[in-house]
């Protein structure tokens, strides 16, 4: 009995030992699975990071073709300039497509002589699943998907003549070609016109010039990737490609240098030299290519044949064998995926700000600009209302002070008109030879008998006919003031800008109105003097004789002989202080009279005729007013287009994983 119960409490012990092993050991391996798992994720989210980070910057660039932004000399914020990307460039004979149809595994671009691209070709490769068709895609032909490549080529033929014409011209405009295919490494590349150095028949003579032009916009960017090619069988020092990346890329940190055609080198050489950087060292590593040669491509060897004998060559040649597993096209296509995704990850944060910095100014561009305009008759009126009411504001702080310029009105008051009174020639009117003239025709033939009145009145009218001048030249002065103000203000009402012809419109309604306002305060004022003329103040001269005796001619001396230059003299200081009591008047009421008539009334109602005739206009007269400059609408649209741009572009950044 004891040894029962000892074996049944053995074998539990026993099995439970089992199930803690078992448990164990299964743990440790579900664990290392996990691990294992997790390394596989992270590798897995890594590439597709990476492979959207390039999907990101290719449909960046396909919505700045679309809305017009491909760099060069806009006048608007480019995003197009700031993008990374791999721009290929070479001499006409480098063998620059062969490089391109070999990264790409398809032979699908125009050959020819000369000028065979005339416009940049953005090639955007886009890798998919393993026994997925291959087809491509055309920006301008969104809809249509081209699975045989020869037609491929002639669509790019056709595209380019569209604008270039068959005359051998180039475009800056590119052309957006996007091929999906298992058989190659997400990469976008920029093929630009070969470099040349003659123009051949057709051709204008600055072709030469404009494509270096061209290709130098493009490889000038800081985020622009060189790929220089150059044939093997010519002196690297005579290299377009190298000379030109040389220039804008001295230490070669952008620059991969790509060699062609080493098959073709003669017997007994190699480019060793340069693919091991001796003769020509840049940042990055050279790369050789074997490409396929017109016989082959008269053969229609095709690509994957190709790929297949480029290996074989670098595998069996006794000067490449040991460079064989970094030469070649398909090796130089990973290597620049590779590079451009992380120059993209490490760039992208600073395009994100220049992206908002770019929103932030073309929205303040757009709304100085103003919005469209309506297409209702009631939205025309209050729009032209609207920008009256802006016209009148700015007027009105010109002549407030909020605004230079109205300051001037008083400087008219203060030192023209007080200095246009002192220079009146009465010194020579009230001289005693023309007192004598005017008091003796006054009398006539019958002389006066106690005071000459007849000659105080009449020297007295012509004298104050004098300020009739300063008079009108102050109103004139002021006229011309808000004239200049009027100016200005259309000027610097940045809504009135849009429309030329409202514009004229009001300068026009402005002018009449002020024209008005200087007729009736000319009126106004000259009617002061003429008052002063009208109705001489008596009291004024009873006073004389009272001054007299308390200094001045006694009043016997008066009455001694009425002819005498002492007689004269007196008549003609009487007068002067008259009319210097006259000139005071005047000096105060003048300036009074044209503030009241021209400047409170221009304030007022300058545009209140105008606002009558616009009640009176139908709705094609008021269409017509708001016939907008076209080079403002044109520029709106494009600050709309170049917003949206930048809008989808931040929307497309937010929408990635950066971590």
């Amino acid at each position: 009995m004891f040894f029962d119960v000892f074996s049944f409490f053995t074998l539990i012990i026993l099995t439970l030992l089992s199930v803690i092993v078992s448990h164990a050991s299964n743990s440790s391996s579900s664990s290392t699975c996990v691990v294992k798992d997790t390394e596989e994720d992270a590798e897995l989210r890594e590439m597709a990071t990476m492979e959207s980070l390039i999907g990101l910057v290719n449909r960046i660039q396909r919505a700045c073709t679309v809305l017009g932004d491909y760099g060069g000399d806009s006048a608007l914020p480019t995003l197009w300039e700031a993008l990374p990307s791999v721009v290929v460039v070479g001499g006409q004979s480098s063998g620059k497509s062969s490089v391109l149809e070999s990264i790409v595994g398809r032979d699908f671009l125009p050959r020819g002589s000369g000028i065979v691209t005339r416009r940049p070709l953005v090639l955007q490769l886009q890798k998919t699943e393993p026994g997925r068709e291959e087809y491509a895609e055309f920006l301008h032909l969104p809809k249509k998907k081209f699975s045989d490549f020869s037609m491929v080529r002639k669509e790019i033929e056709d595209e380019t003549n569209s604008l270039t014409g068959r005359l051998k011209q180039i475009s800056p405009v590119p052309i957006h070609l996007s091929i999906y295919s298992p058989n190659v490494v997400n990469l976008t590349l920029i093929d630009l016109p070969g470099l040349t150095k003659v123009a051949v028949e057709g051709q204008p003579e600055s072709i030469v010039q404009d494509i270096e032009t061209m290709v130098r916009t493009y490889v000038e960017k800081p985020n622009c990737i060189i790929l220089a090619i150059t044939s093997a069988n010519q002196d690297i020092a005579t290299s377009d490609a190298i000379k030109l990346s040389r220039e804008v890329d001295p230490t070669g940190e952008r620059t991969f240098g790509v060699l062609t055609k080493l098959d073709l080198m003669d017997k007994g050489t190699n480019a060793l030299e340069v693919l091991e950087g001796r003769s020509y060292r840049l940042h990055h590593p050279w790369v050789g290519v074997v490409n396929r040669s017109q016989a082959d491509i008269n053969k229609n060897i095709d690509m994957i044949t190709a790929r297949r004998r480029e290996r074989e060559f670098f595998a069996s040649s006794v000067d490449y064998r040991h460079l064989a597993d970094k030469m070649g096209s398909e090796y130089l296509a990973k290597l620049l995926s590779k590079h451009l995704e992380s120059l993209i990850k490490t760039r992208m944060p600073g395009i994100a700000c220049l992206i908002n910095k770019s929103i932030d100014e073309i929205e303040a561009e757009l709304h100085q600009l103003g919005k469209p305009v309506a297409i209702d008759s009631g939205a025309h009126l209050h729009t032209i209302l609207e920008l009256c009411r802006a016209f009148d504001l700015v007027f009105k702080d010109h002549l407030h002070g909020g605004r230079p310029g109205g300051d001037r009105i008083y400087s008219v008051f203060d030192n023209q008109l007080p200095h246009a009174l002192r220079r009146l020639p009465f010194d020579h009117y009230l001289s005693l030879q023309n007192v004598r003239k005017v008091i003796s025709e006054a009398d006539g033939y019958q002389p006066h008998l106690i005071a000459p009145e007849h000659g105080y009145r009449r020297l007295i009218e012509v004298a104050v006919n004098y300020f009739r001048g300063p008079a009108e030249a102050s109103v004139d002065a002021v006229h011309s003031i808000l004239k200049e103000l009027v100016r200005r203000s259309l000027a610097e009402t940045q809504e009135l800008k849009r429309f030329p012809t409202l514009q004229a419109e009001v300068s026009r309604a402005a002018n009449e109105a002020l024209e008005r306002f200087r007729e009736d305060s000319k009126t106004t004022t000259l009617r002061l003097v003429d008052m002063e003329s009208s109705y001489i103040t008596v009291d004024f001269f009873r006073r004389l004789p009272q001054d007299d005796e308390k200094g001045g001619i006694p009043p016997a001396a008066a009455s001694i002989d009425r002819y005498t230059e002492t007689h004269f003299h007196q008549i003609a200081s009487n007068i002067t202080s008259y009319i210097r009591m006259v000139s005071e008047t005047l000096r105060n009421s003048i300036p009074k009279s044209v503030v009241h008539c021209q400047v409170r009334e221009a304030k007022r109602s300058i545009l209140d005729y105008f606002y009558v005739q616009l009640g009176q206009m139908k709705g094609n007269q008021l269409a017509a007013l708001l016939n907008e400059d076209p080079a403002l609408r044109e520029r709106r649209q494009q600050c709309i287009k170049r917003l949206e741009l930048h809008k989808s572009a931040r929307d497309e950044i937010d929408s990635v994983s950066w971590s």
